[in-house]
Order: C-alpha cells, then sequence, then structure tokens
C-alpha cells in the first residue's frame, strides 16, 4: 500500500461541501490520534478484563470461540463503514451515514439509538473501575468492605461518577487534549497487553485444547452447548465496536478519507489478535480451571494468580489506565454525535448543543451533558446488585440497532446501484461489496436478536425475579426508540434542517434552519 503525505485545508474539508457544512473543528489528528481513538473505544483490556468473568460463567473456556465468531461478523460492519469513512469522514459517522443513503427519518433514528448508547456505554465502562481498583487495593473500597449486598453495586457508581467527570474535563478542554491523553493511554495499553501476552505465555500449564472443555455447560439441555455458547457470546459482542469512531472524528482529522478507513480496519484487527491471545493465553496458564473466582473476579484474578501480587497488581494499573482512556474515547464519540444532530437541529436546544468554543475549537456544552445523563444512569441504578450486565447489554443492543441502520440502507442502495464509493483510490470494497454488506447485515440482525433475548441469565440473574427485570432490554429500547422517534416525528422533524451558522454558505437572510421535506 503506498502512503501519500496527508492534506491539509479545503481538501480535507471538501467532503463536508456534500453535506452544506462549513468547517469548524479544528483539524489537528493524524494517523496514530484516529487510529487509538478506536482502538481505544474497543479497548482490549477494558472488556476482556470487565468481561471476562461473565463469558467464563455462562460457558467455561469454550467460550473463547465466541471471540473470532465475533469478530467475522463485526469485521464485515467495519469493511463497510471503512468503505463508508472514505466517502463521507464527518462527525456524527453512523447518523450522517444513515441519513445520507437512506433518508432523513431513518438517520435520525439510528443517530437517537447511537447517542442513548453511548450515552449508557460510558456509565457501564466507567463500572469496571469497581472491578479493578479494590483489587489493587481495598482502600478503593469506599463503600463497606464489599460484603454487604449492595457494596459493591454502590461503590461502583462512586468510582463510575470520578472516572466520567475526568472524561466531561477532559473534553470539554479540547481535542488536542483529549488526543494526547488518548493516545499515551492506549501506548501504555498495547505495550501492556504484549508484555501480559508474554508472561501468561512464560506461565503455561496446559494445552490450547483448553478451549474445547465446556465444563458441563448445556448438558440436560434441548441444543447442548448451543444455548450457553450464545449467552457467553455477549462477552465478546460487548466489546468488539466502537471501531467508527475513527470515522467521527473525520472533521478534525488530516486526509480523512485515507486516514479513517484504514485507522477503523487496524483497530478491529489489532484488538481481534491481541485480544483473543490474551483470552487464550489466560486460559492455559491460570492456576486452576474450578476455582470459583473466575467467574466472579473474572482476569483480574487469573493475572494476580500466575503473575503474583507484585508484578500482578503492576498490570491491574495498565487496565485502569485501559479502562479510562476507554471511557475518555466513548465520551468523545457520543460528543461528536451529539454535535453531528445539532448542527441539523436535531436535538432540543440544538443551536447551544452545536456551537462550538471559540477557545478550545470543540462543543462543550454537549460535553457537559452527556457526563451529567450518564451520571444519572448511574445513580438509577445504584443499589442493583446486576448494574453491570444489565446497563451493558442494554447499551450494546441499541449500538447493534443503530450499526443496521446503516448497513441496512447500504445495501439497498448496492441492490439498487446507487452505491458510489470514493473514488481517487480510496477504499473500496469493489465487487466484494455486496458479499461483505449482506453478511453484515445478517450478522447484525442475529446478533442483535441474540443480545435482545430476554434471558434470566443476563437480565435477571438475581433475586428480585420479576418478569419487568428478565425483559429489561426489550422494555428499554422499545421505550428510547419507540418515544424518541414519536419526538422526532411530532415535534424535530418539522424544524430539522443545517442551522444558518453551520452551512457552508449562510445568507444573511437565512431563517434559523432549512424546513425538511419528508
Amino acid at each position: 500500500m503506498t502512503t501519500r503525505p496527508p492534506t491539509t485545508g479545503q481538501n480535507d474539508d471538501s467532503e463536508l461541501a456534500e453535506f452544506g457544512y462549513r468547517p469548524e473543528l479544528k483539524r489537528t489528528l493524524g494517523n496514530f490520534h484516529t487510529f487509538a481513538a478506536g482502538i481505544s473505544y474497543i479497548s482490549i483490556l477494558t472488556g476482556t478484563f470487565q468481561l471476562f468473568y461473565f463469558g467464563y460463567g455462562s460457558g467455561g473456556p469454550a467460550y473463547w470461540w465466541s471471540w473470532p465468531m465475533v469478530f467475522a461478523g463485526q469485521f464485515m460492519v467495519a469493511l463497510c463503514f471503512a468503505e463508508l469513512a472514505a466517502r463521507h469522514p464527518v462527525a456524527g459517522s453512523v447518523y450522517n451515514w444513515s441519513k445520507k443513503i437512506g433518508n432523513p427519518h431513518l438517520g435520525w433514528l439510528a443517530g437517537w439509538m447511537m447517542l442513548v448508547a453511548s450515552i449508557v456505554s460510558i456509565a457501564a465502562v466507567a463500572l469496571a473501575y469497581q472491578l479493578t481498583l479494590p483489587q489493587i487495593s481495598s482502600a478503593f473500597q469506599f463503600v463497606g468492605d464489599g460484603t454487604g449486598k449492595y457494596d459493591v453495586a454502590t461503590n461502583a457508581v462512586v468510582l463510575a461518577t470520578v472516572l466520567i467527570l475526568f472524561t466531561t474535563l477532559v473534553n470539554a478542554f479540547g481535542v488536542k487534549l483529549m488526543a494526547t491523553i488518548n493516545s499515551a493511554g492506549v501506548l501504555v495499553e498495547l505495550i501492556a497487553t504484549v508484555v501480559l501476552i508474554v508472561l501468561f505465555a512464560v506461565h503455561i500449564t496446559r494445552g490450547p485444547q483448553v478451549v474445547m472443555e465446556t465444563q458441563g455447560h448445556g448438558t440436560g439441555e434441548s441444543f447442548g452447548y448451543l444455548g450457553p455458547f450464545l449467552v457467553a457470546s455477549l462477552a465478546s459482542a460487548y466489546v468488539m465496536y466502537g471501531f467508527d469512531t475513527a470515522a467521527s472524528l473525520g472533521e478534525e482529522s488530516l486526509d480523512p478519507s485515507r486516514n479513517a478507513p484504514r485507522a477503523i480496519l487496524r483497530a478491529i484487527v489489532a484488538s481481534f489478535v491481541l485480544g483473543g491471545l490474551v483470552l487464550l493465553l489466560a486460559l492455559m496458564s491460570v492456576g486452576g480451571l474450578r476455582g470459583e473466582k473466575l467467574s466472579t473476579d473474572g482476569l483480574q484474578f487469573i493475572v494476580l494468580d500466575v503473575l503474583g501480587p507484585t508484578a500482578g497488581k503492576a498490570m491491574l494499573w495498565c487496565v485502569l489506565i485501559a479502562v479510562t482512556v476507554c471511557a475518555l474515547a466513548v465520551h468523545t464519540a457520543a460528543i461528536r454525535l451529539a454535535f453531528a444532530m445539532a448542527r441539523d437541529n436535531n436535538l432540543p436546544a440544538s443551536a447551544l448543543m452545536a456551537r462550538v468554543s471559540p477557545r478550545f475549537r470543540t462543543p462543550v456544552l454537549p460535553a457537559v451533558i452527556i457526563g451529567v445523563l450518564a451520571v444519572a444512569i448511574l445513580v438509577v441504578n445504584i443499589r442493583q446488585p446486576q448494574i453491570f450486565t444489565v446497563v451493558t447489554s442494554i447499551g450494546i443492543v441499541m449500538v447493534y440497532l443503530a450499526y443496521l441502520g446503516v448497513t441496512v440502507p447500504m445495501l439497498v442502495a448496492r441492490l439498487r446501484g446507487t452505491w458510489r464509493p470514493a473514488g481517487d483510490g480510496k477504499f473500496s470494497l469493489g465487487r466484494w461489496g455486496l458479499p461483505v454488506n449482506v453478511f453484515a447485515v445478517l450478522w447484525g440482525t442475529a446478533m442483535t436478536v441474540n443480545l435482545i433475548w430476554p434471558r434470566s441469565e443476563v437480565y435477571n440473574a438475581a433475586a428480585p425475579y420479576h418478569w419487568y427485570l428478565r425483559w429489561g432490554a426489550v422494555l428499554f429500547v422499545a421505550v428510547i426508540a419507540g418515544g424518541g422517534y414519536a419526538y422526532y416525528w411530532f415535534v424535530q422533524r418539522h424544524r430539522t434542517g443545517v442551522l444558518a451558522e453551520h452551512r457552508l454558505h449562510p445568507q444573511a437572510s437565512a431563517p434559523t434552519a432549512a424546513p425538511a421535506t419528508d
């Protein structure tokens, strides 16, 4: 692959003209910055360390096979997104892509689902502090001693709130500060991941056949191991998403139509390879496979068990850094999405939400509002022991639905012959576009059903047992999608249109927003 020097100025901004936007955000991000944004959103150490306990507890060591399965499906989605990023590298990627290749109504719904999912994801990622800090030192268990019924859940909310406050402040002070912290954190995460892989490898106690062990899961069930495996696969599905963040920073990147596609694909491939090796070698090196802590403390326990307290805790500090930059990247992506929707007058108080700080060249108000809403989600769940899996599950369901809001209209456009990839040697799937897109849609549909299925093991694993808890994801997603779209259709739809101050060529006599056509 040949590499061209990055371009600046009007060449970078030419893609914005198709949407009628004038450039407002500051272009400072290079290749590594955008790659770092994508891989920190996926975050190998955050996702695997946060959810290993769930996958292992639900499916035993054989749950490892869900990792390559989820990668294969999400890689098809990432390929579609890379082709879109080459054509349309704009802020709020999912929203603007769905609007462009579908229609404004579908675009709003996809953006709305992704925005809510991003806010929920910030809360879910921030909860990972609880899974790591108290294992480093009991001093971080501020609420009780960790043995009380609500000690862990309540303390998780306290720690998560501190992290969200940090990501809010960093994002409010501009993309350059965010990118500097994020890139440094990602570098630490990548080095730590490689070191962890090597340390696990030198402590191997069993062979790779360990991933064939089901530990009796599925015995006596109608479909055998398939049921437990599908439940356990959620642990992998919860990790491998967010690669579109590289494209959502397109208006702040140099040479974005070439930079963003590479960043998307490199982020998901690197996450698959490194994350898969961490999971495999952890199973091969842990002292025993029957310990209860494998299903409660997860990878944190394995690190301490294999490496000992000193090296193990040093590695957990690296995990903490990974969680921090992951939360930072998710918050950043949510801000760009809110800005993109507000710029089209598609959110309440859009003129304020889309305002770019002249000093920091970043939308400050969305950073604050999104941080407040993420903390509000935590406060509502402050005494819920099931907070980890429930909050995470609901967020990921909406992400997969938002992704379908892009891949489905893209497939329709291909079948109609209206899809035109970027030219000038930029990323294109060529003749592979149709089969890749078909697989991406089938995968997204199947995994959405798997994610939202009202299983007690996911949504109501502990008392109290109520039907509305088990059906919580279905009800919550239905209310968010139905209620949000009703608001858009009856209220916001009649106001939508690029705000005058954000148009490429605003007219002095132009109204605040141009009405959209139905």
